[in-house]
């Protein structure tokens, strides 16, 4: 059995930073101290005064596969998620097949078998019909279950009344939600359409995609959750207006939890100008004081986890008019050096980052022995070097689109090393080629 002595970091793990080494054995931590001495059988990685996190379990992500591989893959785009620090992902439904049904999850997780380069697991999708997978659904099967209650393909929007009752009622799982009101966008759109004509400038997406669009769907989406006491998380939220929907406090207290995802955070609405349709995403980038609010309501600890929303399309498709460009952007591998700036600007701190990004996640979840730097805990780890810039230029950029919004932009800091199940996967700014991720376990029912 492999053995790795990580010597000289900097541990930042429940609530505090400090001196640490650790040893793992295999794919678990064996021992956390001071001073632990390595044998001759041991592998030593000394940090020199890094940041040992545990590694980012990101709860957003649309890795695209099955069914739309030109954009990317689970090969890809985990290879990108561990080059930016995360060692686990949970993928969402939108695919082709579309993940319906239970069948499609199974098929899923064999797809993923030996292609991960971190941990995986994958939601069930709501439809208006699909109610008896729902209640079928097994603890442990999916992450959750999620429900776009606003625009979608295909048939994955849930927008019929009686539909949206069953599934809180019966979901055996957390209801994850997008939530936008659909009729009022599709209102919004005509306005622009009888303003603009087809040439709608990237401007309007906020006001098209627009904070009360989203305050209607979330109200809905809380009410339902509190009628039938349902777990329920809502997704990359974006606007103040929002955040009295949510409760200051630990996560452990609540049954409503709230996420933001890390481009609401880093950019507002004056970027449209010059970066266009590579930041248009629904719910779409708002202004500079929902963007502040966000900030704040993350420090109050009403949003409970930050996120990516890792939504691929080609460059080809994003060059394309707005009602014709797709929403979604790259993230994965850039999105503990946006957090790592916001720390360093005084907006977060480091504690948070890991509470926000790992430990909350895996109490929100039940993902079972992750998300914590602890002795008989999956060996999922980050070393983060805050005085080592690093520039995002096409040369160093792995998800399969090959484009980002930071391309050009220098952040402060950088991923020095990601470990997944004791494996290094990622090191001195290359892939090592080690294929490390295990299926995620769950263990948290409603």
């Amino acid at each position: 059995m492999n053995k790795l002595l990580i010597t000289n970091a900097r541990l930042v793990n429940e609530g505090e930073t400090r001196d640490a080494d650790v040893l793992i054995k295999g794919d678990r931590i064996e021992k956390i101290g001071t001073g632990i001495d390595a044998d001759g059988d041991t592998d030593v990685l000394d940090a020199g005064g890094k940041l040992l996190l545990p590694g980012m379990i990101d709860d957003q992500v649309h890795f695209r596969e099955p069914g739309l591989t030109n954009k990317g893959d689970l090969a890809t785009e985990s290879a990108a998620a561990v080059a930016g620090g995360i060692t686990s992902f949970m993928d969402m439904p939108n695919v082709n097949p579309q993940t319906t049904n239970r069948e499609a999850l199974a098929d899923k997780y064999k797809i993923a078998e030996g292609r991960c380069s971190a941990n995986y697991g994958f939601y069930l999708g709501a439809t208006n019909r699909n109610i008896e997978e729902i209640k079928a659904l097994q603890v442990g099967e999916a992450c959750g279950i999620k429900a776009f209650m606003g625009a979608s393909t295909g048939d994955m929007l849930v927008d019929n009344p009686e539909a949206l009752d069953k599934l809180f009622e019966h979901a055996p799982v957390i209801v994850l939600t997008h939530c936008e009101h659909s009729p009022t966008i599709r209102d919004n759109e005509a306005k622009a359409k009888a303003e603009f004509g087809e040439d709608v400038p990237m401007s309007e997406h906020p006001n098209i995609r627009s904070a009360n669009a989203c305050l209607l769907s979330s109200s809905q989406a809380v009410d339902l959750a509190r009628r039938h006491d349902s777990l329920l998380h809502v997704l990359h939220l974006t606007t103040a207006i929002e955040m009295g929907l949510f409760s200051k406090g630990h996560r452990n207290q609540k049954r409503i939890t709230a996420e933001v995802c890390v481009h609401h955070l880093w950019f507002d609405e004056s970027r449209y100008k010059d970066l266009g349709t590579r930041i248009k995403c629904n719910p779409a980038i708002k202004t500079a004081d929902d963007r502040a609010a966000l900030i704040k309501a993350v420090n109050e600890d009403r949003i409970d986890i930050i996120a990516t929303d890792h939504a691929p399309h080609t460059i080809a498709e994003k060059g394309k008019s707005y009602f014709k460009a797709p929403a979604g952007l790259p993230l994965v591998q850039h999105v503990m050096l946006c957090l790592f700036d916001l720390a360093k600007d005084g907006q977060l701190n480091y504690e948070q980052i890991v509470d926000k990004t790992s430990h909350a996640v895996a109490d929100i979840f039940g993902v079972v022995d992750r998300g914590y730097v602890r002795e008989g805990y999956f060996a999922d780890l980050v070393l983060m070097d805050p005085g080592k810039p690093y520039t995002v230029g096409s040369a160093n950029l792995l998800a399969k689109c090959h484009w980002s919004p930071f391309e050009g932009h220098t952040f402060g800091s950088s991923v020095d090393t990601t470990i997944v199940n004791g494996n290094i996967v990622y090191a001195g700014g290359e892939l090592t080629g080690e294929i490390a991720g295990q299926r995620l376990e769950f263990n948290r029912a409603r």
